[in-house]
């Protein structure tokens, strides 16, 4: 339960009394172009369609993109920062970053930006954008990448020396809300150089061009009104928004164009008005005064400010937007609006302090509130109508459109959502199982988004008809983990008091779920064995083959970690049934109905006698994909990876009070099992009371359990100082080769970037520790412990001699994991390996990135710089972290539900 605090009341406020204080946020894309929303090419080469050259001069068709932006949660009227520095070849309206062509390890962005701080309503936000004094080197970048092979680390902004000597600025953007309509801007840019430099700021207010749809409808509008007093000030007038103004305190003048495109740029042909997208730059680097419109009219503007900086100083800028118009008697930039800032600052900091154990020394607070303030900053406008798109395709099937075409069976989405992304540069667009975790943290600070985030992946707008849930828009149709049913049990019991728990929010996910789980038991099962496939299931480059293409031996796969996943959902099922049957006993057959499901599955993975297509290995003790070959051979893919630890995640509690409130629905499980023996014959055994009675549904008995966990221990193999390894470091020395017709398929630790292709090679699962598999590892662990109590020790580290509990196993995988992101002893932190500027700086050092995944062996950050999606979760470990006392529970958030 959060504590009240003047945040909490205002969080109160727009659930109970529907006040907007959500209503404008952070939800500008970082990146829009090279997306497959705005890709209307033949090939679907979204990358090249659409490239970053081309979106200053390009209009957008369904987003906006900026840096520090916010907008309206529909994106109808947009802001974000805009810089100069005199020497770049065009204005720094967007941050830059290569294709997934151009990087040696995919798209990456190449810029250095930092979410410093938000409140779950935005009352009060902070952004860090550093920004070279030096001309940007965007060529040496490209090229140098480009020459650059998948087995050489990428080349990075610093490695190009245009931050030597400190000559660069650090411009914070401020936001404070002084009521919902009217928010206070305040652009700080601080000098870091040895000498005075000059800087052209230029804030930016625009309209999202919504009127390509109906070139008919009302356009909305930008003017300056007459100055009367201390500031600029333009009117934004649009149709369903209403009217803003804003107010830039001293700036020099304002600049206006349209958000149209430049035809005449891109294509060759004449432009339908003198006054397009890239006017503003146009007329700042290059002085074409006449691409701006005299009539201080448009669709796009921007204040222009041109600061000269001494060495060591800061200049400050003031803005408001606001739904208040001007007025003669109290000007926007009143002691009041210092005052503000000083409130909304003072209050995000009771807020934090409010969520932050106090055990937690500064370094893990800061950690912890930055983790968060990244979650809150990566929210976005996403929309999306794949009706209306794939009709522009020619690719709808219901006009019968052309049949080979992307996302061509999800014509039912309209997506037009504030959303949870994954990284709002990198991946500007939801990822299904991305999202559960992340509301797993999010409710931390805000459980009412947390849980409206699974609803909408639930509703009809996202939802398939079949009951899929659609994965990400490269392709809707590709298949992620079903981790939805856990994360609704996370967001159900931690974010409220017994008593509050929000059934109805249980119930329509459960029923929406119960069409999802149809949906995996009918086209993920192919043979009707209750083996799963699935294809990568987020696990990307882990397999020997591509698991989400033909297999190049022909014959089909099954899956360790696709069945190891439906005997979770199976159990997140029955767990939510429990709930819901207390108090609708028509729900009390789902209870038999997910214990049976799970059963089957569960006995499916190892079954009586000695069988060579079955998943569990009693030799290697240990879980491995088995494929199938057109002849019917069959044959286990010996790769020791996360595919083979999953299984340990299948666990549930059963407490003894549940056994007693349903009688009847017990007696039905204790005769299924005594009609299907088999079943449950290595497993662990469901009947078998554990402490307080507890029974436990395991996929692994104890010791199937002290087997796995002897690998998962040992620091040669899975065991990193910084959490779980995604693939044993045992492939390191001993590389993991099958041959099929002559070809040679090899899987080998490799710690770091990936050093193929697969999947874009922009992410790695041979070796590196990724944060939310590592988190449920953590709550089996809890689970097991729960079961079995503190007489099951195990040896941790494998070899050590050192006997721990399986509760004291996850505070050592938990505190290992947070490590990678505080200071050591020296003062440095392993996320930012060899970066000396990160580890000593005193400007750049106490900014945390938090990256998609993490190098196996050091701990190094990899992948997305701005994953503050499932790697924010840290911010719950610490928390649960600094809330526990020696020898006490993990309580029910390492549980997670």
């Amino acid at each position: 339960m959060l504590t009240s605090t003047r945040e909490q009341v205002r969080l109160d406020e727009a659930r109970e009394k529907k006040i907007a204080w959500k209503k404008w946020g952070p939800y500008l894309s970082e990146r829009q172009w090279g997306t497959v929303r705005e890709d209307y090419s033949d090939d679907g080469n979204a990358w090249s369609y659409f490239s970053h050259d081309q979106a200053r001069s390009r209009a957008y068709k369904w987003g906006e993109d900026g840096i520090a932006g916010i907008s309206d949660d529909r994106q109808g009227l947009c802001w974000s920062l805009a810089v100069w520095n005199g020497q770049d070849p065009i204005i720094k309206e967007r941050l830059f970053g290569l294709t997934n062509a151009e990087g040696n390890h995919g798209e990456d962005v190449k810029e250095y930006y930092f979410y410093v701080d938000s409140t779950p309503t935005h009352s009060y936000m902070k952004y860090l954008y550093k920004y070279p004094q030096r001309a940007y080197p965007y060529e040496d970048i490209v090229q140098t990448n480009a020459a650059r092979t998948r087995t050489e680390m990428e080349y990075e902004l610093l490695d190009t020396g245009v931050f030597e000597g400190d000559r660069y600025y650090d411009i914070f953007v401020e936001f404070a809300k002084a009521a919902p309509e009217d928010i206070l801007i305040k652009i700080s840019v601080a000098n870091r150089g040895p000498d005075t430099a000059t800087l052209h700021v230029l804030p930016h207010l625009w309209f999202r061009n919504t009127w390509w749809l109906n070139p008919e409808a009302p356009r909305p509008a930008l003017r300056e009104l007459p100055n009367k007093g201390e500031a600029l000030v333009v009117e934004a007038s649009h149709p369903d928004l209403g009217v803003r103004y804003l107010y830039a305190e001293g700036a020099g003048e304002f600049l206006f164009t349209e958000n149209e495109t430049n035809a005449e740029r891109l294509f060759g042909v004449p432009n339908p008005t003198p006054y397009v997208k890239d006017g503003i730059n146009d007329a700042v680097v290059h002085g074409r005064r006449e691409k701006v419109n005299p009539d201080l009219v448009g669709t796009k503007a921007a204040a222009h400010y041109e600061l000269t900086v001494a060495p060591g100083e800061t200049e400050v800028i003031r803005l408001r937007l606001s739904d208040v118009a001007p007025s003669a008697d109290q000007g926007p930039f009143t002691r009041e609006y210092e005052q503000t800032f000083a409130s909304r600052k003072q209050e995000a900091d009771e807020f934090y302090t409010a969520i932050t154990p106090p055990k937690l020394n500064a370094d893990q607070a800061n950690v912890l509130r930055q983790a968060l303030a990244g979650m809150l900053w990566t929210k976005q406008y996403y929309y999306f109508d794949l009706d209306h798109w794939l009709e522009e395709h020619e690719a709808n099937p219901i006009l019968g459109g052309r049949r080979q075409f992307r996302n061509r069976e999800w014509y039912h989405m309209v997506n037009s959502d504030i959303i949870s992304m994954p990284d709002k540069w990198e991946y500007p667009w939801f990822a299904a199982w991305d999202l559960a975790f992340h509301t797993s943290a999010l409710n931390m600070v805000d459980p009412d988004f947390a849980e409206n985030q699974l609803s909408l992946m639930l509703s009809d707008l996202y939802l398939h008809p079949n009951g899929q849930i659609p994965a990400y828009e490269w392709n809707f149709g590709d298949v992620n983990p079903p981790v939805h049913a856990w994360a609704a049990l996370i967001n159900y019991g931690i974010a409220r008091e017994p008593g509050e728990y929000d059934l109805a929010f249980l119930k329509n996910t459960f029923n929406k779920l119960l069409l999802n789980f149809n949906w995996w038991v009918n086209r993920k099962d192919p043979q009707g064995r209750n083996v799963f496939s699935g294809g990568f299931l987020g696990l990307d480059n882990i397999g020997v083959f591509d698991r989400s293409s033909e297999l190049p031996s022909g014959g089909y796969l099954d899956q360790a970690d696709g069945t190891a996943w439906m005997a979770f959902f199976s159990q997140c099922m029955l767990e939510m049934a429990i709930e819901i049957a207390r108090k609708d006993p028509t729900y009390q057959d789902f209870i038999l109905k997910f214990v049976q499901h799970f059963l089957w599955i569960a006995g499916s993975m190892d079954r009586v006698g000695d069988n060579h297509d079955e998943l569990w290995d009693e030799e290697d003790g240990f879980f491995y994909d088995v494929l199938t070959l057109p002849d019917g051979h069959a044959q286990r893919l010996k790769v020791r990876s996360m595919v083979g630890l999953l299984p340990l995640t299948a666990t549930a509690l059963i407490p003894q009070e549940v056994i007693d409130e349903f009688p009847d629905i017990a007696d039905r499980v204790r005769a299924f099992i005594a009609k299907h023996p088999d079943l449950v014959a290595n497993i662990h055994p469901l009947t078998q009371p554990g402490v307080q009675g507890r029974r436990l549904l395991a996929v692994v008995n104890e010791d199937k359990l002290r087997r796995i966990l002897a690998r998962m221990l040992d620091e040669e193999r899975f065991l990193s100082p910084y959490g779980i390894r995604s693939l044993s470091r045992w492939h390191l020395e001993h590389p993991y080769q099958i041959d099929v017709d002559g070809a040679q398929y090899q899987v080998q630790y490799l710690p770091g970037e990936s050093d193929s292709g697969m999947f874009g090679g922009n992410s790695n699962w041979r070796g590196p520790i990724w944060m939310p598999v590592n988190l449920l590892l953590l709550r089996a662990l809890r689970q097991f412990h729960e079961y079995y109590g503190d007489g099951f020790k195990i040896e941790c580290p494998t070899g050590s001699g050192n006997m721990l509990t399986l509760l004291e196993v996850a505070r050592e995988i938990a505190t290992r994991l947070t490590r990678i992101f505080l200071q050591d002893e020296s003062g440095r932190r392993a996320v930012y390996g060899g970066a000396e500027k990160f580890q000593t700086d005193p400007h750049w050092r106490d900014y945390i990135l938090f990256y998609e995944y993490f190098h196996g062996d050091s701990g190094a950050g990899l992948g997305a710089s701005h994953q503050t999606g499932w790697t924010g979760t840290v911010a719950r470990l610490l928390q649960l972290l600094g809330e526990q006392q020696p020898g006490e529970t993990l309580n029910r958030g390492l549980r997670f539900n």
